[in-house]
């Protein structure tokens, strides 16, 4: 959420930014409608001030009136000033809140660096990374490899769950686990304190990281008749550790990584884009999440985009980096980066497909879910700033192996940095 301050004073700004980052109209006017609300908030503010400095005044001297006819004028005024009083602040309890819930529908800034566009198209390659590989036999995709070699059901995970859902069997169990281990050793080693976190989260929790839990527009799964939601990715419960915490500078950063399923609806994803294990209900994700001083932000984004590159290069998946543009950033985040890995088996002759993004999300997250720290020899508290970063989705990233790594007998090398986790060289031999 932005400061309402910066938000009065530069609203122009605000709204360039919400066209920018391809927001509803409605948004935008909200947007007006909140600055409107707080100059109604600042008048009512205004009149409670004034209205409990007479009560003052009333309370004083009716304590000194000795004449009972002025002192009975006084406490009849009394009443009026409390009942007048109590009106102003429920209306003005209704105008904060009412600035609140439209402020909430705004999104961040968009750092100057990421491009302007509205689609991922408009997003800007930075740079390549890794030659996809000329295979000399039939290129197969994960889910021929996955049917073929016994590793992936999808059609049992239809009839037990729906479509969107699957069993991983066999290798590909020991693959997947073989990722989690990879990734997290790589991260505590970087400095990321482990941790494993809730599948659940309160929709408060939700809406301060900047998910809708609720309504049409919602990607996440509701748990009926209670006030939780299954988490689309560990940055909700990362992220809300610290809800309503303050911190010392010295502490700072704290980094996180965690381990969780993620659930997500998916609603209105079809297409070859979404074949197989892409885009499903249900997956394990290793997430980075980092608390920092404003400062030192972009560093750590910096440092994120690192790792993801790290792990990829290590797995021997090539990959693209994109700086994501304005109309593809999503609400909570100021910049974001993506990791784009060769799917040799996607499409006629191979493409590009998402397997990570990290993001900064300045103070956004932080103001919505009230995380502060106190500045070294500063008076006063600051917000933090937030970072998340996918260090592997699971799903995605078996697909990168799977397909990078096939072979012409039919059955998969197990990159290098896998084979003490995996304990073989070879998936699918029984």
């Amino acid at each position: 959420m932005l400061d309402l301050k910066y938000v009065v004073a530069n609203a122009e700004a605000v709204k360039q930014n919400c066209r920018d980052r391809n927001v509803p109209a409605a948004v935008i006017e909200d947007l007006d409608r909140a600055v409107a609300l707080e100059a109604e908030r600042k008048a009512a503010f205004h009149r409670v001030e004034e209205t409990r400095r007479r009560q003052n005044e009333v309370a004083q001297a009716t304590g000194k009136e000795r004449d009972p006819v002025k002192r009975g004028l006084l406490v009849e005024e009394g009443k009026q000033l409390k009942a007048a009083a109590a009106a102003l602040e429920d209306q003005l309890r209704k105008l904060d809140a009412g600035i609140h819930d439209r402020l909430r529908r705004i999104p961040n800034l968009t750092h100057p660096d990421a491009p302007i566009g509205q689609t991922e198209d408009d997003s800007k390659e930075i740079r390549t990374v890794g030659v996809p590989r000329a295979f000399d036999f039939p290129v197969r995709d994960h889910v021929e490899i996955g049917k073929t070699l016994d590793l992936i059901d999808f059609e049992t995970g239809g009839k037990v769950s729906g479509t969107g859902f699957y069993f991983l069997k066999n290798d590909a169990v020991l693959l997947d686990l073989a990722l989690q281990q990879f990734a997290m050793n790589r991260l505590i080693a970087a400095g990321f304190t482990p941790v494993i976190t809730p599948d659940l989260a309160r929709n408060s929790i939700l809406e301060g990281i900047g998910f809708t839990p609720r309504g049409v527009e919602t990607q996440v799964y509701s748990i009926e008749n209670t006030d939780l939601s299954l988490v689309g990715t560990a940055e909700i419960t990362l992220g809300g550790m610290l809800a309503d915490t303050l911190l010392d500078e010295s502490a700072l950063p704290l980094k996180y990584v965690g381990l969780s399923h993620c659930f997500r609806t998916e609603a209105g994803a079809a297409g070859r884009a979404s074949r197989g294990l892409y885009r499903v209900h249900q997956f394990t994700k290793v997430e980075m999440f980092a608390f920092t001083t404003p400062e030192t932000s972009g560093e750590m984004h910096a440092l994120m985009l690192a790792i993801e590159e790290e792990l990829f290069q290590a797995l021997g998946v090539p990959y693209r980096v994109l700086d994501i543009c304005s109309g593809d950033l999503g609400g909570p985040a100021y910049r974001k980066f993506d990791l784009e890995a060769w799917m040799p088996g996607r499409g006629a002759a191979g493409e590009y497909g998402e397997v990570t993004s990290t993001s900064d999300c300045t103070d956004y997250q932080a103001r919505r879910i009230n995380i502060r720290y106190r500045p070294a020899g500063q008076k006063g508290t600051r917000l933090v700033h937030t970072l998340n970063g996918t260090a592997l989705a699971l799903s995605r990233a078996i697909i990168a192996v799977l397909e990078n790594h096939q072979r012409a007998d039919g059955f998969i090398d197990v990159p290098d940095v896998l084979r003490p986790y995996v304990g073989k060289d070879v998936l699918g031999r029984r």
